[in-house]
């Protein structure tokens, strides 16, 4: 199979627009420098571009976290991660922009290599794995016997223009962790975070994504570590305790 890559410095004027409805080993410090590169579109070696469809997406993925605090637990606890919740604008592999608060438009001729909820999933479980402070970390279908399951909501995940006239990647993520077997919701947290892309160009603007989704999973990671944590032991201690006998 041929890979085609496209440039996406082709893009001189600004981005086109389109309109619509919408494995525990610490990962390498070198997979950081991949935050921009495009993933060019496929194209099958035995097959032509119909006439007159034009070149292939680019298609860009983002990275995962790969430096926490020091000060993080080691936690022998098993954690399931859920797939975001998202709605439909970006439940998509388009990308998403609002030049507007009331108006959502899609980047043309480039997306992401998975819907935005799945990567964003995908990039979770490799920034826990990579903090070196958690074993059992896995999806939900993978099978795991978890004492916490971590619910979120890919709240906010597109470009903005409306507050400065500049793009700027805005990533917004709510976070529940869920204490098993009760299935008790013991903390909710949001992390959200922005970064001004350095011009207004489809690769500059996927590398805003990747600083804002850093900030994001950053505090998720360390967040979800302490408070299981806490939860953790004063359940541990509960269970130790001793019964008292009944009266009578």
């Amino acid at each position: 199979m041929k890979h085609n890559k496209r440039n996406p410095e082709h893009v001189s004027s600004g981005p086109t627009v389109a309109s619509g409805s919408p494995a525990f080993p610490q990962r390498r410090q070198s997979l950081k420098a991949l935050a921009a590169l495009p993933i060019a579109g496929l194209v099958s070696a035995c097959s032509n571009l119909v006439p007159g469809q034009g070149p292939p997406p680019s298609l860009y993925r983002l990275t995962p976290k790969s430096t926490f605090r020091q000060d993080l637990p080691a936690v022998e606890w098993q954690l399931v991660l859920e797939p975001p919740v998202a709605n439909g604008s970006l439940n998509t592999t388009r990308i998403a922009l609002q030049r507007s608060p009331t108006q959502m438009e899609f980047y043309a001729r480039s997306g992401w290599v998975d819907q935005a909820p799945i990567m964003v999933q995908t990039l979770m479980v490799e920034s826990f794995e990579n903090s070196g402070k958690i074993v059992s970390v896995a999806r939900e279908t993978g099978g795991l016997r978890a004492d916490f399951i971590l619910k979120t909501e890919l709240r906010e995940f597109q470009t903005i223009y409306y507050r400065s006239g500049e793009p700027e990647a805005l990533v917004g993520i709510n976070a529940k962790l869920i204490q098993l077997p009760q299935r008790s919701i013991i903390a909710s947290e949001n992390f959200e975070h922005t970064s001004t892309a350095a011009a207004d160009q489809i690769d500059s603007i996927i590398t805003a994504f990747d600083e804002a989704l850093d900030k994001v999973l950053r505090g998720l990671v360390e967040w979800t570590l302490t408070t299981g944590q806490t939860a953790f032991e004063q359940n541990q201690q509960r269970r130790r305790r001793p019964r008292q006998p009944s009266s009578g």
